[in-house]
């Protein structure tokens, strides 16, 4: 994550990101599918042959479908009091989108460090930087955690170390989306069947009894990833996997990411059958070292040699 160290004090200063602002509009879009809840995530995470992805990604991207919403606000504000100086983000700069989101008044910090509400937290921030003048909401509303700790129990890789701290070099999204090189060892068997992203700490939180389902169509699951077999994905040549997952926001892992997940999903199989030793085996050949790494790893593990 060195764009954070990359980007530096910009991101607690919007004026010099788009010089001119003066206020920003933060908004929220809820992006949990309908028929999903807490229960229906556990038992897949329990299904060893069956990949997890995490919810908001079964759908399209949302960087898109949110910075369109965004533009509509902005063309609304536009025709009701002429052309105005404005730019549209949603988790694509250097932001304090959930700082910005508390201070607007929609929701607070939880200890997993994602914004809350007394409607859960499966939801997608956006902002318009403008420069109007406005009036600021009134003040953040206080966090309503009290003493619980669900979401710092849940974490299978003890990625949130204290409340609201998050070592990203242990947290299931970070290592499946954003790391690029060979997935640490000892963090592989605790990835279970979670391919692309963790809800673990969101399912684990209280508030989530009373999230609303997304009435965005486009954030319902597309080609059976909310319930597709692991050996199934894995199958897929990379031609597949860019024609299939064309629009979706799990696409900018690249195949080569996406084989070395699915790889070690399937060496965490406790039961392995041959079907997976042999979707395994066809891999091993495969023209990427990072690929090779993984699935070696998998095949060692589910015939129980030493581990590299």
């Amino acid at each position: 994550m060195d764009y954070m160290a990359r980007h530096g004090l910009l991101r607690t200063r919007p004026t010099e990101l788009v010089p001119g602002t003066q206020s920003i509009i933060s908004v929220r879009l809820d992006y949990l599918p309908e028929d999903m809840n807490a229960a229906e995530a556990k038992a897949l995470r329990a299904d060893p042959e069956r990949a997890y992805v995490s919810r908001y990604a079964l759908g399209r991207d949302y960087h898109k479908l949110l910075r369109n919403r965004l533009q509509k606000l902005a063309d609304r504000i536009e025709a009701e009091i002429g052309p105005f100086a404005y730019r549209a983000f949603t988790d694509s700069a250097p932001l304090l989108e959930v700082e910005l989101a508390a201070g607007a008044g929609n929701g607070w910090r939880g200890k997993h460090s994602l914004l809350l509400t007394r409607t859960g937290s499966w939801f997608f921030l956006g902002e318009l930087l403008t420069d109007l003048p406005l009036a600021p909401d009134s003040p953040e509303e206080p966090a309503h955690c009290g003493t619980c700790t669900a979401c710092l129990t849940a974490c299978p890789t003890n990625a949130i170390i204290a409340p609201y701290q998050v070592d990203a070099r242990r947290c299931i999204s970070y290592i499946t989306i954003e790391h690029a090189g060979a997935i640490p060892i000892e963090l592989r068997p605790l990835l279970g069947n979670r391919i692309y992203g963790c809800d673990d700490c969101q399912i684990a939180c209280p508030w989530n009894h009373f999230a609303t389902p997304a009435q965005e169509a486009d954030f319902q699951p597309r080609h059976h990833l909310d319930r597709a077999h692991l050996i199934e994905l894995f199958a897929w040549t990379e031609a597949e996997f860019d024609t299939r997952l064309a629009g979706s926001a799990i696409r900018r892992i690249g195949w080569e990411r996406w084989l070395r997940n699915i790889a070690v999903a399937l060496g965490n199989q406790r039961d392995a059958g041959p079907a997976t030793l042999s979707a395994l085996r066809a891999r091993r050949d495969h023209p990427s070292a990072l690929v090779r790494d993984h699935v070696e790893w998998a095949l060692q593990r589910l015939t129980e040699l030493p581990q590299p």
